[in-house]
């Protein structure tokens, strides 16, 4: 881990310490696999190997749809890993001839949304691509089911803090499922259970002062009891999936801490599809100082489609730049 010099900001040989970061779903859609691929040979093997494994040509879906199939969870988180790692691959191509070569392979740490906890994992070597496809669809599989069966959503809520709307939770829940899901930054917390529940919440939180609500647009009341269903199918597929200590830290989206044991890992990845994801905590712990248990990070990169995590970036410290592959 790079260290801070006199508690400051941590430094490698080649400059500010780097952190990849990458998006989850929701950061697809339809023309997300655009241009930049042609002339990319590596990033087009990716998608060749992905065919192969689901069976259906990803990237004809990424290119042109139909938005109704791109969206669905279990062909969006597959479409998501691949491209972000696609996406890497123009990257390290683009930066080849740079002194000090790409800036993403200097990274001293990594860390994913909720799905991209699976690309970040890839990125630091402890599971290979294609074992990470398979994973990512039976994850999005399982989960497509458990949305089938139990049907939900999940709310944004902008402008209370986390404390609030989980108070809000609990005296608007009833019957129903309604929890806090994904710490995303100050002031943007998301809501996940039941569709009237979520409604409900939106009135509560409406009432309180939020200053917006939108309903996200994904298939179910993901990070619930809802999904848990999907947990058994996801372990099952994690406990035949060979993985090894990364090779740089991969903060959690459970804890917002680094781990390095294979079993710990699995462990973490089977209750993350449950669980509150804590992407404002990992964000803060890599940001942090090393002497105060952080990674001293100074610069960020965004790595797969979209802007959702470089504007989360600067609603937790504008002062660290977070850059993309593509606008």
């Amino acid at each position: 881990m790079a260290r801070p010099v006199d508690g400051g900001d941590a430094v490698t040989p080649d400059g500010p310490a780097v952190a990849v970061l990458f998006p989850g779903q929701g950061a697809q859609a339809v023309g997300m696999l655009g241009d930049w691929i042609d002339g990319h040979p590596s990033a087009a093997r990716l998608f060749t190997r992905a065919a192969e494994l689901l069976g259906y040509d990803l990237a004809a879906v990424c290119r042109s749809g139909p938005a109704h199939s791109l969206d669905t969870t279990a062909v969006s988180q597959p479409a998501i890993l691949v491209t972000s790692l696609a996406l890497l691959e123009v990257l390290r191509a683009r930066d080849a001839d740079k002194p000090g070569g790409c800036a993403v392979d200097r990274a001293v740490v990594t860390a994913g949304l909720s799905l991209g906890e699976y690309t970040a994992l890839v990125f630091a070597g402890a599971i290979d691509f294609d074992d990470a496809v398979r994973l990512v669809d039976v994850r999005g599989r399982a989960m497509q089911a458990c949305a089938e069966a139990r049907p939900g959503s999940m709310i944004a809520v902008l402008g209370l803090d986390r404390e609030r709307i989980a108070r809000l939770c609990d005296e608007v829940r009833g019957e129903d499922v309604l929890e806090v899901a994904n710490v995303l930054c100050p002031g943007n917390v998301v809501a996940s259970g039941s569709s009237a529940a979520c409604e409900r919440l939106r009135d509560a939180a409406t009432a309180a002062g939020a200053m917006k609500c939108v309903t996200l647009g994904v298939a179910g009341a993901f990070h619930t009891e809802l999904m848990q269903p999907a947990v058994a199918k996801l372990a099952a597929a994690l406990e035949q999936t060979p993985i090894r200590p990364p090779r740089i830290p991969v903060v959690s989206n459970v804890d917002a801490q680094p781990h390095t044991d294979p079993e710990e890992i699995r462990r973490l990845l089977a209750r993350q599809v449950v669980g509150v994801v804590e992407w404002q905590g990992s964000m803060e712990r890599l940001l942090a100082a090393g002497d105060s248990g952080g990674f001293g990070v100074r610069s960020l990169w965004e790595v797969g489609p979209g802007r959702v995590l470089r504007g989360l970036a600067k609603r937790i410290d504008r002062s660290v730049p977070c850059s993309g592959v593509i606008d």
